[in-house]
């Protein structure tokens, strides 16, 4: 784990849980894509950069989840790095509470308050394409997250973040996190047709054709769509319909999986509300879901 890949003469990737893009501007000189889970992640990247004699420049974030930006306080803090982050993700990038307080729906209790939901705020700044390095593309991808983008480097990698999962993530979870169903689809469609040297997913392999993983994640969204439909066969609350997914998909509750599917399984209904699929309707001061 954080084993240094090198894929060009100046794109690299950090092999770890949730992959790190390093790019060399110069002999001396490097920025990352992301920076890990947490401040050991930070202090291993540091390692890379001392073993090599690189200098840190910025940091360009993905999105703001926090196992893509917790170790960007410690980097930070040691380097003296810029940080950089797309549109909204500035934000919770810097006020790092946001984020469990997003998926919990308020104030985060204790159990959701730890360094897998909740990073170490940094000094984030809006990324725009002036603050790009030269050659660099920045890719909108939005429904991971509110404003996550991938980037294109130089040498034609492109680093796709969390727009995707494994088939071995899907066939085992079913339902990835999910904040946009409907932009969610549409980035998987826009990735499938695109071409690069090497595509360096997040959380699956790296590959040079990423079109029938993309293929394989709208199939895998549309079943959990479907799913979801047939379960509001009758009307019945949120809490149900989640107890059933939980069910179908094998998983255990926990409060971390209950906010993080939680979370995803609301997506859904919006999107399926929207789609003109579900109908809401109040009764006994219950919101429960119907199909139409």
């Amino acid at each position: 784990m954080y084993e240094l890949v090198q894929v060009t003469n100046n794109t690299y990737y950090i092999q770890s849980p949730a992959k790190i893009g390093l790019y060399r501007l110069s002999d001396t000189d490097v920025c990352l894509i992301d920076s890990g889970s947490d401040k050991e992640a930070g202090r291993k990247i540091r390692q890379i950069l001392e073993q090599n004699d690189w200098t840190l420049k910025a940091i360009y974030t993905t999105h703001s989840n926090a196992d893509h930006i917790g170790g960007n306080k410690y980097l930070q803090d040691h380097t003296g790095c810029q940080i950089f982050a797309p549109g909204i993700e500035q934000a919770f990038s810097s006020y790092t509470i946001l984020e469990p307080s997003f998926l919990y729906g308020g104030y985060p209790m204790k159990d959701l308050r730890h360094k897998f939901l909740l990073a170490q705020e940094s000094e984030a700044e809006l990324l725009s394409k002036i603050s790009l390095p030269e050659g660099f593309e920045m890719i909108p991808l939005p429904g991971h997250f509110f404003d996550m983008v991938g980037y294109r480097t130089p040498d034609n990698v492109v680093f796709l973040a969390d727009c995707l999962s494994s088939r071995k993530t899907l066939d085992k979870y079913g339902l990835p996190f999910i904040y946009d169903v409907k932009s969610y689809i549409e980035t998987l469609a826009k990735v499938s047709s695109m071409e690069a040297r090497l595509f360096v997913p997040s959380h699956a392999e790296a590959c040079e054709s990423i079109a029938e993983l993309a293929q394989y994640n709208i199939m895998k969204t549309q079943e959990a769509s479907e799913l979801i439909v047939s379960i509001c066969n009758e009307a019945i609350s949120f809490e149900n319909i989640l107890q059933k997914l939980f069910y179908h998909y094998n998983l255990t509750m926990d409060m971390v999986q209950y906010a993080l599917v939680g979370s995803t399984v609301r997506s859904y209904l919006s999107y399926l509300k929207d789609c003109g699929r579900l109908s809401t309707e109040f009764s006994d001061n219950l919101l429960l879901w119907k199909r139409i």
